[in-house]
């Protein structure tokens, strides 16, 4: 097993040493107490439902109003309405609570590895467990995060080559299972308030365990595929980073527009199709410009196919700092590259370094970057959803 664990040291994680737990079957069903705590629940709920309406006004006001911010103020075209996004980014600061659910023990639960083409997985369990925003009390809380990781759950629960997946399923239906025993938030809303974190592409699959968790829950995965069920007015797509060391720290800058030699860069193993079409055109080929190779040591991994999802695409207009090819125009990649206008392509890149920040790993966490922009994204989801306590017969 070469997944590496953040030490204690580095981000406060556990060692991984591996904890079995033994799970009783437990109805899914509310007992009769369940709804009595539930009943109590409703006037808490109704004045978290109360406070996202006042959110929501506030917001809807400053469409065309700007706003104070010491560190920083959105504006250009890189986003879609930069004034709504900052006042919706402020409301968060403000009241967005988060209840991370204290059971289950590690490895399986609250840490992951933290490096990697995968790392931002361990790193936002990890940043969440600390966080400011999140609380102790679940009655305060907007969503509910369900800290298991895909990641650990495949290095520790999957047997390598069995192409068994039950056991990983069996581990996040019974979690589901005890937290529903014990607290009427999930039997409240079906699940809705609540939310999971994957960059595992297994992530979506192993989410279908829990009918509710794939149906109804907030879903953030750097897989966001919308022909494998991703929604996007539900879900939300992350970024996926490589994390060598952990941090983009050391990763970024380089070379000004006019200095650069490479046109397009890619590193990256053979699996899916869009791989498979990149390289087969691409290749090795000796053209000015093009590195296409299958594998580099320290390469960045990207890859672009039709129907993923853009991550943070509520706020960011991708279409100023971005180029999209279908994948039926990979073969022509060069020619629609090269036939970029200078001033334009200047234009996306003064973009892409403006939206750089949003992008960014940092430990600990600063304002607006990737760990913040994966909170907003999941706050704009609870926005857009109105919880009703499905047992309030009232």
């Amino acid at each position: 097993m070469d997944a590496k664990i953040c030490s204690e040291q580095q981000r406060g994680c556990w060692l991984p040493w591996l904890i079995i737990i033994s799970v009783f079957a437990i109805s899914i069903f509310p007992t009769d107490s369940t709804s009595i705590r539930s009943q109590k629940q409703e006037s808490n709920l109704q004045k978290i439902e109360a406070g996202l309406a006042h959110a929501r006004a506030a917001i809807k006001k400053a469409t065309n109003q700007s706003s104070e911010d010491p560190d920083y103020v959105p504006s250009g075209s890189a986003y879609w309405n930069p004034n709504s996004f900052h006042r919706s980014y402020l409301e968060m600061e403000k009241r967005f609570k988060i209840y991370v659910y204290e059971e289950g023990d590690p490895p399986i639960f609250h840490t992951a590895p933290c490096y990697g083409i995968l790392g931002l997985e361990g790193i936002f369990i990890n940043d969440m467990e600390i966080s400011r925003f999140r609380t102790k009390d679940p009655q305060k809380a907007h969503v509910y995060f369900l800290p298991f990781s895909i990641i650990t759950l495949i290095n520790y629960v999957y047997i390598v080559g069995s192409h068994d997946w039950s056991p990983m399923y069996d581990t996040v239906r019974d979690y589901i299972t005890v937290i529903n025993h014990k607290y009427p938030h999930w039997n409240r809303s079906q699940g809705a308030d609540h939310f999971m974190l994957a960059c595992h592409d297994w992530g979506p699959s192993i989410s279908k365990s829990v009918p509710y968790l794939f149906k109804n829950s907030i879903r953030a995965l750097c897989n966001a595929n919308t022909s494998e069920g991703f929604k996007l007015s539900r879900d939300v797509s992350i970024p996926e980073i490589y994390l060598p060391h952990g941090t983009t720290n050391g990763l970024l800058g380089g070379p000004s527009p006019s200095k650069r030699t490479i046109l397009v860069f890619f590193s990256g193993g053979v699996h899916g199709y869009i791989r498979e079409v990149l390289l087969k055109h691409w290749e090795n080929k000796t053209e000015d410009g093009v590195k296409i190779q299958k594998y580099l040591p320290k390469g960045d991994d990207y890859y672009q196919q039709d129907n993923y999802a853009k991550p943070f695409s509520d706020v960011l207009n991708w279409d100023t700092f971005s180029v999209d090819i279908p994948t039926s125009q990979i073969p022509q990649l060069k020619d629609i590259l090269m036939a970029i206008p200078q001033r334009k392509y200047l234009r996306l890149q003064k973009n892409g370094a403006q939206v750089r920040k949003h992008f960014v790993v940092n430990l600990p966490p600063k304002r607006y970057d990737v760990f913040h922009m994966i909170l907003h994204s999941i706050w704009l989801r609870r926005l857009d959803t109105h919880i009703r306590d499905i047992n309030d017969q009232s």
